[in-house]
């Protein structure tokens, strides 16, 4: 090993594996054999015997002896917290165990990053750490790269993104938020379950850009030679599928939205939407309290969790406030009253409620309400609340029995920010054939966002949706607050980002 040049690391390790090669040994081996898992270890009595396997995070030699740490996050587990679990295991290489030669060869030929497989004695050393006793060793996987740095880690934050596979390694909490969404996400489908729904699947290359008010993504299917649209909502299709009969239903779902970058939206996201027959929205507000109240618990141990240096309590029933009175009350005359988008467009300029640039690609009454809540509304509301009683805003919510400018929908907000949307659904073919109305106009006069005029879904409607209410929430919003992330970025494996060379 001394006639190598350590001035390149990765020319470094080449040659090592070129050595090992020679020597008859395969630097990337099939499989191994392992008895355990690390995170299993701290369960497991002293004197067992293990195999156990991992990447090489830490060696520190001291003549003939070297301790080493292994690193994996291993398979499926169920832990309350998250942050205890055990993802690193000490192991030890004593020359009068394996003997000289194999000390030798671990001194010369691992390095950090390299994937290792030990079978040994389960120990505690004299300062009290779990350790392995390495009786046989195995090199499964060589590392032509290092890992950054020990103790300062990926710090920054595009690398980090681009290179998850590194940063969930050298940084805990970020390892710690991703398995918390793929933990709550068993949970949430195994609460489904428990209430009687069927997880379900729905396309996501779509013919008509419908379920939300989003601008689409656009792409083109060849063989049909159509012009076609990644899903921004799986919700017209959901309505389909409880038209077939399916009572209870949900789904994770990919949605695309081609909208603008910010901490807490992303282009590609997962939502996950239910519906039931034969209930109402009331119904959904509790299924949902009751789902978001049971998941804080499985995550903190308590209906409570920490935003900033806040402490959020999620109470039985969540506080209600009137979406239409409250707005109404900023703004100082009654919203259901504008019918007419430019005399609305001119009274909210003229009252200084919204300046004239911001509603310049308004051309709707319902996308300008939107707006006003979103600016003189939403961002006052701290502590968790459903908004109820909203204005017939929305082309796929159930009018309401008193007053058709009125819609039977909620929002849960907490700290300004929507954690879900339910509605009960339109299920009326004429009232919906006259909300795609307004949208395609909507879409002609260059609104971006409107939704198509949907024929299949209308044919539908036609032949008979029972009542339904349903609910939409981001799973990842839902993490970002759940766990206090600063970025929703955080929440994602693998979060969209821009290729190094186009930085």
């Amino acid at each position: 090993m001394d006639n190598l040049d350590f001035s390149n690391e990765f020319d470094v390790r080449v040659a090592k594996l070129k050595m090992l090669e020679a020597n008859g040994e395969k630097g990337f081996k099939a499989k191994f054999a392992k008895t355990h898992e690390i995170h299993d270890l701290d369960n497991i009595p002293l004197g067992t015997k293990v195999c156990v396997a991992g990447r090489l995070v830490a060696k520190r030699t001291f003549g003939k002896l070297i301790f080493a740490r292994l690193y994996a996050i291993g398979d499926n587990f169920d832990a309350k917290d998250l942050s205890k679990v055990r993802y690193k295991v000490q192991i030890s290489l004593n020359e009068k165990i394996i003997g000289a030669e194999a000390l030798q060869k671990f001194k010369d030929y691992s390095d950090i990053g390299d994937f290792y497989g030990v079978k040994g004695e389960l120990i505690v050393t004299q300062t009290g750490e779990l350790t392995v006793q390495v009786e046989e060793f195995e090199l499964l996987s060589k590392a032509l790269r290092a890992l950054p740095e020990k103790f300062h880690g990926l710090t920054d934050i595009e690398t980090r993104y681009r290179q998850r596979y590194l940063d969930l390694i050298a940084n805990d909490r970020s390892r710690e938020i991703v398995l918390t969404r793929f933990k709550v996400m068993q949970f949430i489908r195994e609460f489904y379950i428990k209430h009687g729904f069927l997880e379900i699947e729905t396309p996501i290359l779509q013919n008509a850009v419908s379920g939300a008010l989003a601008e689409p993504f656009t792409t083109h299917h060849n063989a049909l030679d159509l012009d076609m649209n990644l899903r921004i909502s799986p919700e017209t299709f959901h309505k389909r599928t409880i038209a077939c009969g399916f009572d209870k239903i949900f789904e994770f779902a990919k949605d695309f939205r081609n909208e603008g970058l910010c901490a807490n939206k992303l282009q590609e996201f997962t939502m996950l939407e239910s519906y039931a027959a034969y209930w109402d929205f009331e119904d959904s507000i509790k299924f949902y309290t009751e789902l978001f109240r049971e998941v804080c618990k499985y995550v903190h141990g308590d209906y409570e969790f920490r935003k900033g240096n806040e402490v959020i309590k999620l109470p039985e029933q969540f506080p209600r406030m009137d979406y239409i009175a409250t707005l109404n009350k900023i703004v100082g005359f009654d919203i259901l009253e504008m019918t007419d988008p430019e005399a609305f467009k001119k009274l909210l300029i003229e009252k200084d409620l919204m300046p004239a640039s911001e509603l310049a690609n308004q051309y709707t009454v319902g996308g300008m309400i939107d707006l006003l809540y979103k600016r003189k509304m939403r961002p006052f509301i701290k502590e968790p609340t459903i908004l109820y009683n909203y204005p017939n805003i929305i082309p796929l919510a159930r009018h309401n029995d008193k007053d058709d400018r009125i819609i039977d929908m909620f929002q849960l907000v907490i700290d300004g920010q929507e954690m879900v949307k339910g509605y009960s659904e339109l299920v009326n073919p004429i009232q919906q054939k006259e909300s795609f109305e307004q949208q395609a106009l909507a879409k002609e006069q260059g609104d971006l966002e409107a939704m198509d005029y949907d024929k299949d879904y209308i044919l539908a409607m036609e032949h008979g949706f029972p009542p339904i209410s349903g609910i939409g929430f981001g799973i990842d919003i839902f993490l970002l607050h759940l766990m206090d992330c600063e970025n929703i970025r955080e929440t994602i494996l693998f979060p969209i980002t821009k290729p190094e060379d186009k930085q």
